[in-house]
């Protein structure tokens, strides 16, 4: 089986900047990946590489085995779903409408596309009632579970998130990082996700790629990662999960 994301060699660079330098990843089919790193390692670049947001100014990426900036636009939409930091859904438009927007471009019936709403809401835990509502009729994490709706309902085989849960207070994203890891399983899901919070990624992932000016500098197992690594830049970044780890378990044995 081909994997379902690979990098070769990508590079880019705006003007003089280096935002990605030679990366190679795989990525196979079912794989849940988080990519974390400081604020300008690369991360969301590295992401839209994925789904043609961002041109590689060197080497290659491609999609089931064919080169992203090859696909139409449709193409891409039908394959890669995109959820984004700030949301980004249209305000103008009810819930239903946002949900429905890529089926609606890739031409379905205007009734599979309600039946598409309808069992989206559902897979995302949202009332139905609420899919007249306008986006600013809704909570943070409700507004963020229609972006995850958005992006699924293409009926996508991969899914790309860039900071999904930034913005959301911690128990509503605990419960919505908890979705969406039922989702992917549930839905059998190829899911690339960028997040700063360490933690999360470990939680979240089957496996953590830790970029740092634009290279990969780790890229393993979350039980792997924590249990030691080499390059003293990485056991920086693990040091705050594994200190909140402790202190959790101290207080659990009182």
């Amino acid at each position: 089986m081909s994997p379902a994301i690979v990098l070769e060699k990508v590079g880019k660079t705006h003007g003089d900047a280096v935002a990605l330098e030679a990366v190679d990843l795989s990525i196979e089919k079912g794989q849940f990946v988080a990519l974390v790193g400081g604020s300008g390692a690369g991360k969301t670049t590295l992401l839209k590489t994925i789904n043609a947001l961002a041109t590689p100014t060197t080497g290659v990426v491609r999609v089931d085995g064919q080169v992203v900036g090859s696909l139409d636009g449709p193409s891409l939409r039908r394959r890669i779903g995109y959820v984004f930091q700030e949301i980004g859904l249209f305000p103008h438009m009810s819930v239903a409408e946002n949900i429905g927007v890529v089926p609606d471009l890739l031409g379905w019936p205007k009734a599979e596309i309600a039946a598409r709403v309808d069992e989206l809401l559902d897979l995302v835990d949202l009332p139905r009632a609420l899919a007249g509502r306008r986006p600013s009729a809704l909570s943070g994490g409700q507004r963020q579970r229609v972006g995850v709706a958005r992006a699924l309902a293409g009926r996508p085989s991969i899914l790309l998130m860039d900071e999904p849960f930034g913005a959301l207070d911690p128990i509503t994203r605990t419960a919505l990082g908890d979705d969406v890891r039922r989702l992917h399983e549930t839905l059998g899901l190829t899911t690339v996700m960028v997040t700063h919070d360490v933690a999360e990624a470990l939680l979240l992932a089957d496996r953590v790629v830790v970029l740092e000016h634009g290279r990969i500098i780790a890229d393993a197992a979350p039980r792997a990662l924590m249990a030691g690594h080499a390059d003293p830049r990485v056991e920086a970044l693990m040091a705050a999960p594994r200190r909140q780890a402790e202190r959790v378990r101290a207080l659990a044995d009182g």
